[in-house]
């Protein structure tokens, strides 16, 4: 079977970024990740033995110059030590455990060192998603050339619409033919006229250099869940936002502010945050309500929420991202990261729902257990973790069932 993956930076740009701070911040943490999926999805016979194969071909895997050349030049942000450390990165399969039960469901784990395991999860789920499509025959179904017109009718509808947009869309993607597609089109439908929006570009490093765009993203809840782990919940976002601020000085970009809920989040977002970070990401609850929570604390600050940038990333699609700018334009500078909507949204195809997230930590090795930990999503029913473990960080944290 051909390699899926097969660059080093067809990854998402917050891994690369939320890496760079691991090191420069955890540097003897270790973890553990578990996957998860959503829809129940029974796999094809011999799935998991597949996708072993293409954990191990992760190993042929190096940072070219080009690459790294192309990152240096977008992403002045990152100091220019981590290259060094990216240049002699090498995958290693002994750090995933991939298998199926008698029904057929898959299991896949992750345990190592933070700085190493942490730039497995998105390739591993692009991989499982296009290994999917590819084993069940679906991939054979996939129209590009209609894909591409597709993808500029969307385009042009959130570019007229005033929209501020970016792919986001690597980790559920039908192919990565489908990114490369879709990237290609929104940068072609851009350039084509003057619009009262923008399209700022993608998360996927790789794509971004191959049609000279930006990449985009800070964080993923696995940076704040970490260490929620480690130190506890309640000061969690304290110490991510601090050490963001440590490695990134000043470059800190949008925060994601979800991992634990709004409230205790919000006891921690002081002024001096608020002011350095350049906005926040929604990514569960409603985003009218969560909006306003969000304004409501810029305001109590004596910050106009008008000067900050919102991103939308709660699985959009484009009405939903037109309904919003219309509303949000008022009250800050909206933004709108959208995924799977953009990379799996073929015909007769059903988009896979597949997470791995962060489950356990230790802050060095020496340690002899891990911590467990969990994510709090605002979204009713879409707690992340073991249900004795959601239960402690609920009640520690005082949240109501």
């Amino acid at each position: 079977m051909k390699q899926i993956i097969n660059h080093f930076t067809d990854d998402d740009l917050y891994k690369f970024t939320m890496c760079c701070a691991v090191i420069d911040n955890f540097p003897r943490a270790k973890v553990k990740y578990s996957f998860a999926d959503r829809n129940n999805t029974v796999y094809p016979e011999g799935f998991a033995e597949k996708l072993t194969e293409q954990i191990a071909m992760l190993e042929n895997l190096s940072i070219t110059d080009e690459e790294t050349e192309f990152m240096v030049r977008k992403c002045t942000y990152i100091p220019h030590w981590f290259y060094n450390y990216l240049k002699g990165f090498r995958f290693n399969r002994k750090w995933v455990k991939a298998w199926q039960d008698d029904e057929g469901h898959l299991h896949v784990e992750f345990e190592g060192s933070w700085s190493d395991t942490i730039l497995l999860e998105v390739k591993v789920l692009a991989i499982i998603s296009e290994l999917y499509y590819i084993m069940t025959g679906q991939s054979e179904k996939l129209d590009y050339e209609a894909y591409y017109d597709k993808t500029m009718g969307k385009a042009e509808r959130l570019l007229e619409a005033g929209c501020t947009f970016s792919d986001f869309g690597t980790r559920r993607r039908a192919s990565f033919k489908a990114e490369d597609t879709i990237v290609k089109a929104m940068k072609d439908c851009y350039a084509s006229r003057q619009w009262k929006g923008r399209f700022v570009g993608t998360s996927n490093v790789y794509l971004a250099m191959k049609y000279d765009l930006t990449p985009v993203g800070t964080m993923a809840h696995e940076f704040v869940c970490a260490i929620g782990g480690m130190y506890g919940p309640q000061m969690a976002n304290h110490i991510a936002m601090n050490s963001w601020r440590n490695t990134f000085r000043g470059a800190l970009g949008t925060y994601l502010y979800d991992s634990f809920g709004w409230n205790i989040f919000s006891l921690n977002f002081s002024e001096d945050f608020a002011n350095l970070f350049k906005g926040l990401r929604i990514d569960s609850g409603d985003n009218r309500e969560e909006l306003q929570k969000i304004v409501n604390k810029y305001q109590s600050l004596g910050i106009d929420s008008r000067t900050k940038q919102v991103v939308f990333s709660n699985g959009l699609d484009t009405d939903r991202a037109i309904e919003i700018q219309k509303y949000a334009k008022d009250f800050c500078l909206p933004s709108f990261g959208i995924g799977t909507h953009f990379t799996n949204d073929f015909d007769g195809i059903e988009p896979m729902n597949i997470v791995i997230k962060l489950v356990a930590a230790k802050i060095t090795e020496a340690w002899t257990f891990y911590n467990d930990t969990c994510k709090l999503s605002e979204d009713d029913g879409k707690h992340t973790g073991k249900p004795e473990v959601i239960a402690r960080f609920m009640e520690t944290l005082n949240i109501s069932k």
